[in-house]
């Protein structure tokens, strides 16, 4: 059987430990080699045809010099010894003449995971290429079974990545591990009278086995799609708000750009100081946990090699942590949460959420008002937490829907919505490493017609 990658992980470790001997050898007070490999394939078919075939092989090494509290960066595709060595001189250079930063430097030594735990995260996929077509494919061809109305397609695509990497420093940290991911897309475009409607739904998983079905992915999108048509504009009103599952998964991710270090102390957040302080309905906690196996939100150390926190980041609508990597700890005086390059597997829970709690029953809650099944724009103002997109969904009455709604605005202020959080679904999505049901808001400003 073939090799997946073209070097070993001791032909990684080997190259690392070669570019921090360099560095050394240079005169720098600290060093960081990060070297890794990846391949991957993505096929596209766009009515049943296809579009695109795209084989990926990357591989790199990025290499951070410290001379004291002075810092250089410096990166290669070629790992022979003359080429690590000029991205080794390149970083020392850099460092010796940018300005000191007393926040600069590797993570405290105790903060160091160096017995990283087997997280079960490489799972690859010997996919062909002929394969890929016939599962994307599948997908559209289930989509436009739905009914006549699926008149066209944006396409479909089928995505496969496996990758490993060696992470080392001069303080003896030297670790790494192999990763794969997969997913599994499609987009139809529903018509009537009225116009046109697009929708699209995915499957993504560590394990290819665990995907959806290419034929239920393309019947659901499909069905997404239908539901769309004949959407009607509003008037403008305050009402309750239900984000749909997914889309709660985006306002978590609201929230860990604001709680993040990057924005805390460059004072670019409205979390700022807010640390136990009540920022969520008292019913709600967020629970982050590195640790799931085959997690796509997992990893068993950060990009700089510190460990994780399995946390409730929020306790009972309190905000009990920030999202930090070494140097925004730094800034802040705090310490690292094992932050560097994001949060991981993070659970929007809610004491008051029952099994029963599904979808239709997430509507029931809501009674009267807006479902919102789509986002559009960027409209977040993460220093005062005001909030307004352009949205589309469903109109709800009685707690059952009622006609689809386009070209309005919903609008508000996330703490104002933390704290208006009614229920949670059982509804649950993962999307990324974020894991959410539905969101009932009590009230929201809807601008329309």
């Amino acid at each position: 059987m073939t090799p997946l990658f073209a070097l070993s992980d001791d032909q990684l470790r080997a190259v690392a430990c070669q570019a921090l001997d360099i560095a050394r050898e240079l005169g720098a007070s600290d060093a960081v080699a990060d070297i890794s490999e990846s391949v991957g394939l993505s096929v596209s078919t766009r009515r049943m045809q296809v579009e695109t075939i795209e084989h990926t092989r990357d591989k790199g090494l990025g290499v951070t010099v410290y001379v004291g509290a002075r810092r250089g960066n410096a990166s290669t595709s070629d790992f022979t010894p003359a080429a690590v060595r000029q991205a080794v001189e390149a970083a020392y250079n850099i460092a010796r003449f940018t300005a000191e930063d007393p926040a600069a430097g590797l993570p405290d030594d105790d903060t160091f995971e160096r017995s990283p735990r087997d997280l079960d995260l490489f799972h690859p996929w010997d996919l062909q290429v002929e394969q890929a077509i016939e599962l994307a494919r599948q997908a559209e061809e289930a989509a436009f079974a739905v009914s006549p109305q699926i008149v066209n397609s944006e396409g479909a695509n089928v995505y496969t990545s496996s990758g490993h990497f060696i992470l080392a420093n001069t303080r003896g940290f030297c670790a790494g591990f192999p990763y794969s991911r997969h997913s599994l897309s499609v987009s139809p475009i529903a018509q009537d009278a009225n116009g046109m409607q697009r929708d699209d739904w995915y499957s993504a998983s560590r394990v290819a086995t665990e995907l959806a079905s290419p034929r239920a992915i393309g019947d659901y999108a499909a069905r997404r799609a239908l539901a769309r048509l004949s959407a009607r504009r509003l008037r403008t009103r305050k009402v309750p708000v239900l984000f749909e599952a997914p889309l709660a998964c985006g306002l978590l991710g609201a929230f860990v750009q604001a709680a993040s270090g990057g924005s805390l102390y460059r004072k670019a957040s409205f979390l700022v100081d807010a640390l136990d302080k009540p920022l969520f309905a008292e019913h709600v906690s967020i629970h982050e946990d590195p640790y799931v196996p085959r997690g796509i939100g997992s990893g068993a150390f950060d990009e700089e090699g510190v460990r994780g926190l399995k946390r409730d980041v929020v306790e009972n609508g309190v905000l009990r942590g920030y999202f930090l990597s070494t140097y925004s700890a730094r800034k802040l005086g705090m310490k690292s949460t094992g932050n560097a390059g994001g949060a991981y597997n993070l659970e929007l829970r809610s004491t008051l959420t029952q099994p029963g709690d599904d979808f239709e029953a997430m509507l029931r809650k809501l009674g009267t008002g807006l479902l919102v099944t789509e986002l559009i724009g960027q409209g977040v103002n993460y220093v005062t937490g005001d909030y307004s997109r352009g949205a589309s969904g469903f109109w709800v009455s009685r707690g059952e829907i009622a006609y689809p709604v386009e070209q309005i605005t919903i609008a508000g202020n996330l703490r104002e919505m933390f704290r208006q959080v009614v229920a949670v679904g059982a509804d649950r999505v993962q999307r990324g490493g974020r894991i959410a049901g539905s969101v009932l808001i009590e009230g929201m400003t809807v601008g329309g017609a």
